[in-house]
């Protein structure tokens, strides 16, 4: 009867485990928690292991571990072939050891470490069509009892749901990014950008975005090349009752002044050697939309005065004309300059200057909003993977270290270019610090540290210090504390303080 209930608890769970499998796939760790528990559970296990494969390096990492020595065992990582569940792995061949002691192929060194003593392994292998993908284990049957074949044909089916769940999981990514990369694409095609921000200072910038886009006020946007003004000007456009009507942008810096007289403000024929038919200017064609003036710092003195009038009276005659054209347009302009010490130069006109300075909005430089490289630099790799089509899933930890500290005096523009540069001469599976090509700045070393209180600076200079370390010596403990000339028990303290993960590790 006692036997009947524990296969009626399997049941139960199996059919739980899959339902979660089938409706969840944006959180796998969840889920595989989820499953390794009730494998321990259901098992009578003490402790419990699911490991996953790097194909990268063809190493084994604990994704998770439960026990009383859960949280030291994930700080450690196999060869394959290293230990029962290198074996496994190696092998893709399920393992019943109940006698640790006789069986060369049990790796003690970790437990000595942690302080947990395996006198009986069972390990499956989770496989994805025949390959193996990873590992569950489960040590010490409790009760001093012995491990079964019963268990085994469980586990096997735990097994299964895993893989299961990591298949899915990353088939499920792998199409969201698909959809976010076609739907960035449907935005590229319309003429609009995706925006993509974490910080609270953009969220600020954005909040006002909400509250002024109504209006038809002539907003000037400003900030440092590559900050993102444009798409701050898209949004207050596609915010606006002109949303559906045209968004006209003109770069003021990109042409001469006639041409340029000429493709803000049309020109009729006859009016210069080349103007052989009439022609309409971005004013005309913007008629009820939006018009964004772009380096408007730039715009010639000649013409600050017929742009004056446009913002004034939004009335304007072609090139070679005398005929008044009056539009419905909302003027957005954007300058990365100084523009109020242009006005003091007398570069820039002060009445023009305070008719566009109606509503101001200054984007912050990436380098003082930090906790948006994360965001940014992720949805830039998944739109470059995806159109290179390479299998690149994310950033190293000291890659990101290198994003999050380099001083980016190009701001977006530059960090999406570095992200772009890496996915395409990178050959792994997660862009490491030298595939960014950022060592070229003493500022990034420099800016590593700015802005930080003291002990989070000594942190940051512990963990290079220390992963250094421990990555000259395979992340053998005992090595490096030798090196590092302190106790190994405190360099393991230290990993674990700090946070330090080995390169494919996940948190």
């Amino acid at each position: 009867m006692k036997l009947a209930q524990v296969d009626l608890d399997r049941f139960e769970t199996l059919i739980e485990i899959n339902a979660l499998i089938n409706s969840d796939f944006s959180d796998l760790r969840a889920v595989l928690y989820r499953i390794v528990e009730s494998a321990t559970r259901l098992t009578e296990g003490e402790a419990s292991s699911l490991l996953l494969v790097n194909p990268e390096n063809n190493r084994l990492y604990f994704e998770i571990a439960l026990g009383a020595k859960g949280p030291q065992v994930q700080q450690f990582s196999l060869e394959m072939g290293e230990g029962i569940a290198g074996w496994v792995a190696q092998h893709n061949r399920s393992l019943i050891v109940n006698d640790t002691d006789e069986d060369p192929r049990h790796q003690r060194d970790i437990g000595r470490q942690i302080g947990y003593t395996t006198s009986s392994i069972l390990a499956v292998p989770m496989r994805v069509k025949d390959r193996c993908i990873g590992v569950i284990e489960i040590l010490n049957k409790k009760g001093n009892k012995l491990f079964d074949q019963d268990d085994l044909q469980w586990l096997e089916i735990f097994s299964n749901q895993a893989a299961m769940a990591v298949h899915n999981a990353k088939t499920f990514q792998r199409v969201r990014n698909q959809v976010d990369l076609l739907q960035d694409q449907v935005n590229t095609d319309k003429g609009y950008h995706t925006l993509v921000w974490a910080s609270r200072s953009m969220e600020e910038q954005l909040n006002l975005v909400e509250r002024i886009a109504p209006t038809d006020s002539t907003v000037l946007v400003l900030g440092e090349s590559g900050v993102g003004k444009e798409l701050i000007a898209e949004q207050i456009h596609l915010n606006s009752r002109r949303s559906s009507k045209p968004f006209v942008r003109v770069n003021c810096a990109a042409l001469p002044p006639t041409l340029l007289e000429s493709e803000l403000f049309g020109h009729v024929k006859g009016a210069f050697t080349d103007a052989v038919a009439d022609r309409r200017g971005r004013f005309e064609l913007a008629d009820r939309g939006t018009i964004f003036l772009d380096e408007i710092g730039d715009l010639p003195l000649a013409l600050q005065a017929k742009m004056l009038r446009v913002i004034q009276e939004r009335t304007f005659e072609r090139l070679g004309s005398s005929d008044s054209i009056t539009v419905d347009v909302r003027i957005i302009a954007a300058t990365n300059k100084d523009i109020e010490q242009l006005v003091e130069d007398g570069e820039f006109r002060s009445d023009l200057y305070y008719r566009l300075n109606v509503l101001p909005l200054q984007v912050p430089p990436l380098r003082q909003r930090r906790e948006d490289i994360p965001e940014l630099a992720h949805f830039f790799l998944k739109r470059v993977a995806l159109e290179t089509n390479k299998k690149i899933t994310g950033f190293s930890e000291e890659a990101m270290e290198l994003l999050l500290s380099f001083d980016w005096p190009g701001n977006v523009r530059e960090l999406e270019n570095a992200v772009e540069r890496a996915v395409v001469i990178s050959r792994h599976e997660t862009i490491l610090p030298e595939d960014l090509l950022l060592h070229g700045g003493s500022a990034a070393d420099q800016s590593r540290y700015e802005g930080k209180a003291l002990k989070d600076g000594i942190n940051l200079f512990k963990k290079q210090f220390i992963r250094a370390a421990l990555d000259r010596h395979g992340w053998n403990h005992t090595a490096a504390a030798r090196e590092l000339d302190i106790q190994r028990s405190y360099l393991s303290k230290l990993v674990k303080d700090l946070n330090l993960k080995r390169q494919g590790e996940t948190s």
